[in-house]
């Protein structure tokens, strides 16, 4: 298992932040690693919101099944996914004392053998953590450019 943890302030309540979050439909726009999300129920938010994430990362291209699994309006959004990798993330927002938000996602992911042998979990958390912080930082590009 490896557990990569990556956060930004955000010049914006959590609220606003909580805003663009909140559809998860539009997460391709500042996920440059997802490609397309597809809803699997008729929810599109909220507990129990299940859809397909195609996601590229390098050379590989995965599916993975996703669920949420915690909703707290301006506060935290968790996921279970399955698929080649595994595991569960969570995004928080929290205010700070500028009356910003610091945004933070956290995720446990089990990546398999054949991806790097006993590099992969090393290996892994560092090249999605390049990634997430890249993300994050589109995040904030877009909630800042939305105020």
């Amino acid at each position: 298992m490896a557990t990569i943890c990556v956060s930004i302030e955000i010049a914006a309540s959590p609220k606003q932040v909580w805003d663009v979050v909140k559809n998860i439909s539009d997460h391709v726009n500042w996920m440059k690693d997802a490609e397309r999300i597809d809803f699997l129920t008729e929810k599109q938010s909220g507990v129990g919101t299940k859809f397909d994430c195609a996601t590229k990362v390098g050379p590989f291209r995965l599916k993975d099944k996703m669920e949420i699994t915690e909703w707290v309006d301006a506060k935290s959004m968790g996921v279970s996914h399955e698929g080649l990798v595994t595991g569960t993330g969570r995004f928080s927002l929290a205010e700070t004392n500028c009356n910003e938000t610091l945004f933070t996602w956290e995720e446990t992911l089990h990546f398999p053998y054949w991806m790097g042998g006993p590099l992969r979990n090393p290996v892994g958390t560092r090249l999605l953590a390049l990634i997430w912080k890249k993300n994050l930082k589109l995040l904030k590009e877009q909630v800042e450019g939305s105020l």
